[in-house]
């Protein structure tokens, strides 16, 4: 599961490897240097001009480096281009503003089923994903919903906060820093992926995003920042503002 979960960063990594090997040894001769400090410094002009042209006509060394260059750099893009046709496809049907939000039924920290239909045309919803239980970030931002929590009841809007981990693990998260508000256990990230969460880091860090639906489920704002954790309550209290 994790390898297919994970399958483009590992294509980029291995093969990111010789790469960058061959790169190192081109760069070295290029710039007529043996330091490995070329590699971080930010010269790319000539760079280029020996990539894609023929710098160094009677340097065997060299030529024969541009050549496993190219041919490295080229099947490096392959993968890469598969990567951005494959998740825009896999985006397509993604939930955006303007949808109605999908039925889906999990289990909270307590182990009950959770329908969100039992909502539906009786709250607005603040629903976020985060990425782990008792991260930096997630329980900021968890807290952060909690501090507001009465200002989002005055707004008629029920939180609800979805991530990958387990009901005894929400459980705890939600014990140790005294939520107020439901957690789903989404185990398989079955939910995450209907709404079309985006990843980071090629897939290996799961997606902060808040989507924001009126009484009648529609999808009225997304908020998606990975770094500004609190903010997403900042912008959720926003929004509901707004539409009152």
């Amino acid at each position: 599961m994790f390898l297919l979960e994970n399958i483009w960063f590992i294509l980029f990594f291995a093969w990111g490897l010789p790469l960058t090997y061959y790169r190192s040894k081109f760069r070295k001769i290029v710039y007529q240097t043996d330091s490995w400090t070329i590699n971080i410094k930010p010269y790319f002009g000539n760079e280029l001009k020996a990539l894609f042209g023929n710098m160094y006509p009677d340097n065997s060394g060299y030529l024969k480096l541009r050549n496993f260059y190219r041919f490295y750099l080229i099947i490096y893009l392959l993968p890469f281009t598969a990567y951005l046709t494959f998740n825009k496809d896999k985006h397509m049907n993604e939930i955006k503003v303007g949808s109605i939000l999908p039925a889906f039924t999990l289990p909270d920290q307590n182990g009950n089923p959770f329908d969100i239909n039992s909502l539906m045309g009786q709250k607005n919803l603040v629903i976020y994903f985060y990425p782990k239980d008792d991260s930096p970030g997630c329980t900021a931002q968890a807290c952060s919903f909690r501090d507001q929590f009465e200002v989002f009841a005055e707004a008629d809007a029920v939180i609800i906060g979805i991530s990958g981990q387990s009901v005894k693990s929400h459980k705890e998260f939600a014990e140790k820093n005294r939520l107020s508000f439901t957690l789903l256990s989404d185990e398989g990230n079955k939910i995450r992926k209907q709404f079309g969460v985006p990843t980071n880091l090629l897939g290996l860090l799961p997606g902060r995003v808040t989507y924001i639906a009126d009484k009648t489920g529609k999808v009225i704002y997304i908020f998606n920042s990975q770094t500004n954790a609190t903010k997403h309550v900042d912008e959720a209290l926003r929004i509901l503002k707004e539409f009152k």
